[in-house]
């Protein structure tokens, strides 16, 4: 281990965003958690807190990196800072190396791969949770592109920071803080090329975007936006639960297909009804639907006369005298609602 460093305002933060995240997951002693590390300021520094913070909590703590191949030398790259999780006190650390595909553009894959490996490695290793370093810049950033794609309410609540089996310690800790951390406690940062490559959306939203933004109406904007990812989980939260319970009453699950009583479905809130379609949507198999599909959907509710059935992306949705039917051609498995 190194030498302790001092404890700064940088480093107290972190740790105590850290030590509040493991409080809050309930997690039992000794169980193991694994830190997602690129080696960026972000991940290191939630590397190096998990490292302190961890055995306080009675867990154990190891790391993960992963080697997307999408650049020379990024084996080399991932061997470092696995060496670096070492030397913190991290164990095991394990590499992973990852075959990025195509579908959804050179982020999206990436993204995919990323979390698949990681999703492996914690199965392998029986780990309870794995942590992510996604920053309350990240979490700024994702609600500009939801807003910007017109993705609706569930992408502008950004990041949850606690997803099933992930957690996201530093969501109110900005990068700035982040990068004292490091160092402060003089630590080596990896900086990765692709962080500053202008192809990918993030990158500008993150060094155009949101600093005209702050030129412009001020500083806090990433602060501000922060906030509303949490306003609007607060209320989604809400709105999901009764539209499960909605769910619930007004669908039928067959072996391909999904009914909608017309009659009840009619009486919910938009809001409400709009969540039902998309949990059906999603039970068949089908990825998230944009509004023009959903609202194809309402013209089958609220202004019916005889339309032909709906191609919608995974299913087909047509109605069927009282009925509204989502078919799919997968059979679902038992339980699938």
């Amino acid at each position: 281990m190194p030498d302790r460093p001092r404890l700064t305002p940088a480093i107290a933060d972190v740790r105590r965003a850290v030590r509040g995240a493991l409080d809050a997951a309930g997690l039992n002693a000794n169980e193991l958690i694994l830190v997602a590390c690129s080696g960026g300021a972000d991940s290191l520094a939630l590397a190096a807190a998990t490292a302190f913070e961890a055995p306080r909590a009675e867990l154990r703590a190891g790391a993960v990196v992963v080697d997307h191949q999408m650049q020379p030398g990024s084996a080399q790259v991932a061997a470092t800072v696995a060496e670096r999780l070492r030397a913190l006190g991290l164990a095991p650390v394990e590499i992973r190396t990852v075959e990025v595909g195509e579908v959804g553009g050179p982020e999206a894959a990436a993204r995919d791969a990323r979390y698949a490996a990681l999703t492996e490695a914690a199965i392998e290793f029986g780990a309870a949770k794995v942590l992510l370093g996604h920053t309350l810049n990240d979490q700024a950033e994702t609600v500009l592109l939801g807003l910007a794609r017109g993705s609706g309410a569930r992408s502008l609540n950004g990041m949850a920071a606690d997803s099933g089996n992930y957690l996201r310690p530093l969501l109110a800790i900005t990068r700035e803080t982040t990068e004292a951390f490091c160092a402060d406690s003089g630590l080596e940062v990896w900086h990765d090329p692709m962080n500053k490559d202008e192809r990918f959306s993030r990158v500008r939203v993150r060094h155009n975007l949101l600093p005209a933004l702050e030129t412009e109406l001020g500083p806090g904007v990433a602060e501000a936006l922060a906030r509303t990812a949490a306003q609007m989980r607060e209320d989604d939260e809400v709105l999901t639960q009764l539209a499960d319970e909605a769910f619930e009453r007004v669908a039928k699950l067959q072996a391909t297909q999904i009914n909608l009583e017309v009659a009840e479905f009619a009486k919910l809130p938009l809001a409400i009804r709009h969540r039902v379609v998309q949990r059906a949507a999603e039970t068949l198999g089908a990825p998230m639907l944009a509004r023009v599909h959903i609202r194809g959907v309402d013209d089958l509710v609220d202004s019916w006369h005889g339309q032909k059935p709906l191609t919608l992306p995974g299913i087909r949705v047509e109605r069927m005298g009282d009925q509204i039917a989502l078919k799919t051609t997968k059979t679902l498995k038992p339980g699938a609602c």
